[in-house]
């Protein structure tokens, strides 16, 4: 079996993404490989300025407690000692293009076949058939 030296799996808190961190972590401990565990976020779009509808003081979503979240799914689909490195990572901007991002300096990116904004009837969805097409390294799509 080759060494790798990492493996990059995006995750949205979706069922789809849980396996694909389980799968994930595996492939690293069979590998000898570092796991970055990547949770993109994008700010909520707000309404343009003068309408009623929001406040003026409104601000877009910050990654803060985003941080937290993400560890907290990495300790339940993992447990609190995972059997590789796990570097969690909380980027802002859009899934597809963070993901491709992150895949130039891994040896593997694992995303699950959908996420969060899925339609049941579509195979893939448009983040995995996104980074399919475009990762700088070999993508495993986990079903």
């Amino acid at each position: 079996m080759s060494r790798w030296k990492t493996i990059v799996v995006g995750v949205d808190g979706s069922a789809g993404s849980r396996k694909a961190l389980t799968w994930a972590a595996a492939e690293a401990a069979d590998h000898g490989a570092d796991l970055v565990v990547v949770n993109v976020w994008e700010p909520t779009l707000l309404p343009p300025s003068g309408s009623g509808s929001v406040s003026e003081r409104a601000q877009p979503e910050s990654s803060d407690d985003g941080a937290d979240d993400l560890r907290q799914l990495i300790t339940e689909e993992l447990g609190a000692s995972p059997p590789v490195l796990v570097q969690p990572k909380v980027t802002r901007g859009r899934p597809a293009k963070v993901l491709i991002r992150e895949s130039a300096g891994a040896d593997l990116l694992v995303v699950g076949h959908r996420g969060r904004g899925g339609f049941k009837g579509l195979v893939l969805g448009s983040v995995s058939q996104h980074v399919a097409a475009y990762a700088k390294c070999p993508v495993t799509v986990v079903r």
